[in-house]
């Protein structure tokens, strides 16, 4: 990451080199991290801490359900790796389930189990360390047309999207990831209530990001108070009250889940791997994976950054080696495999996280949840409203997709468009990168050989 201040040559010429021993190294880091966790907004951080757990705690609370993944480990690990991203970064640097090889675990049955799941997470962190620190990752950042990423983070969105609504929508069984018909619309999980939830969010944030194009029109005294209106709004945690709601609604709906707590994190254990777990890891893990880790987990990520946070774009170098570094150590005690992604950047951005005191928070809540409660806490999960679930996925989704509106010209659209629909209707982001950048090529070509054929006229007809 590039310095806030760089120095130039007439500041380099007033300031001489510093040799003094009293300003050692670890203080500069101490000072970076302490401002890195600098609130913006007490409750705004607090709420945009929120923002990403419409897709974490489904796909954690279906692989413990599912596969009997230790979520006491895997709440401790990620809590800790939001701590230290936060501190890195000094962004909301979200901490995500890879939803590929989750899907893999889920829908394969008996033969893809934790031994192959952690095979797959530790595979894919160790490609992505060597992309990083052989600087392919950047490499790759620098060449990848921003219509290509566009078009992914589309993608994207719209599938957040599509399945906050199918949450909404439908029943979910978790354990088999399927739904088992539609939602009534009464009740403690119903329709009417995580339509309410949706509508207050909106009257609270808005489309989030709002400019005051329009009060320039209108006269002082109006502009102010709807500044203030919009002040008052800022400091209601939407996200967080609505997931308060859903905790007391969990407790209601299942009052015996409180008999089956048990106070005291889980035993932490080394996964055994055997050879056939690494081979089975690899094929049906680590290879549809990887695409979605490149793209979405970390180029998508820097883009985004540099777009939410403008001066604090993070270089993918970095990104890749923190995410290597992740699986490479939680996966060997049967924490879920993890990333970054460009979603739950967008989502915690959209309830008002700004700062890495917003992951920070959220990192020392699962660690607190991790040594606590352990594994028991998945009894009060699986009573938890999917529907709410549902409405907090719903607003992530779309915040990533309007990234997109930058896309000025129409070749560039095209490109964006193309790349989005051979995504999602083939479920491969892989698929439409390609596609994206070879669409992206030929138009490239086409509008060379206009060119060529332009200059070429004009020299003909050149006296």
């Amino acid at each position: 990451m590039e310095s806030q201040n760089p120095q130039t040559p007439e500041n380099l010429a007033e300031t001489p080199p510093s040799r003094n021993p009293t300003s050692p190294l670890p203080t500069n880091i101490i000072h970076k991290v302490k401002n890195n966790f600098v609130f913006q907004s007490k409750w705004a951080e607090l709420n945009g801490a929120m923002g990403d757990l419409g897709t974490y705690i489904p796909i954690v609370l279906a692989l413990t359900l599912a596969k009997d993944l230790n979520l006491g480990t895997t709440l401790i690990l990620t809590g800790a790796y939001n701590i230290v991203t936060g501190a890195i970064y000094g962004v909301p640097m979200p901490v995500q389930p890879m939803k590929s090889i989750a899907a893999v675990a889920i829908s394969s049955g008996s033969d893809f189990n934790i031994p192959e799941i952690m095979a797959a997470g530790i595979c894919t962190g160790a490609i992505l360390l060597v992309l990083g620190a052989t600087g392919l990752m950047q490499l790759a950042y620098k060449l990848i047309p921003l219509s290509v990423v566009r078009g992914i983070q589309l993608s994207q969105g719209l599938s957040f999207a599509m399945t906050a609504v199918n949450y909404i929508r439908k029943v979910q069984d978790f354990s088999k990831s399927k739904s088992r018909g539609n939602r009534h619309w009464l009740g403690l999980d119903g329709l009417i209530l995580a339509i309410v939830c949706a509508c207050f969010i909106i009257v609270v944030i808005g489309a989030g990001g709002e400019r005051n194009e329009r009060d320039a029109n209108v006269d002082e005294e109006r502009n102010m108070r709807r500044k203030r209106i919009r002040k008052i709004m800022a400091t209601i945690p939407s996200a967080a009250i609505i997931f308060l709601l859903g905790v007391v609604l969990a407790f209601i709906r299942g009052p015996k889940v409180v008999n089956d707590i048990k106070f005291g994190p889980s035993s932490i254990e080394v996964v055994q791997i055997t050879s056939h777990a690494w081979k089975e890891g690899f094929i049906k893990g680590t290879i549809p994976q990887l695409p979605l880790s490149v793209l979405n987990s970390v180029i998508a990520v820097c883009k985004l950054s540099s777009d939410l946070f403008p001066g604090r774009e993070f270089s993918a170098t970095s990104v890749s080696i923190t995410v290597g570094l992740m699986n490479l150590v939680g996966c060997w005690f049967g924490a879920m495999p993890c990333c970054h992604g460009a979603g739950g950047l967008a989502g915690q951005y959209k309830f008002g996280g700004r700062s890495g005191g917003c992951v920070a928070i959220l990192g020392a809540a699962k660690m607190v949840l991790g040594l606590v409660l352990g594994t028991s806490l998945v009894t009060i999960l699986h009573q938890f409203p999917v529907g709410l679930l549902g409405v907090l996925l719903l607003f992530a989704g779309i915040e990533l997709a309007m990234t997109s509106r930058d896309m000025n010209s129409k070749e560039e659209s095209f490109v964006t468009l193309i790349c989005t629909a051979i995504s999602l209707v083939g479920s491969s982001a892989a698929l439409g990168f390609v596609c994206g950048m070879v669409v992206h090529v030929l138009l490239r070509l086409r509008n060379l050989s206009r060119d060529q054929s332009s200059s070429t006229v004009c020299i003909r007809g050149t006296p």
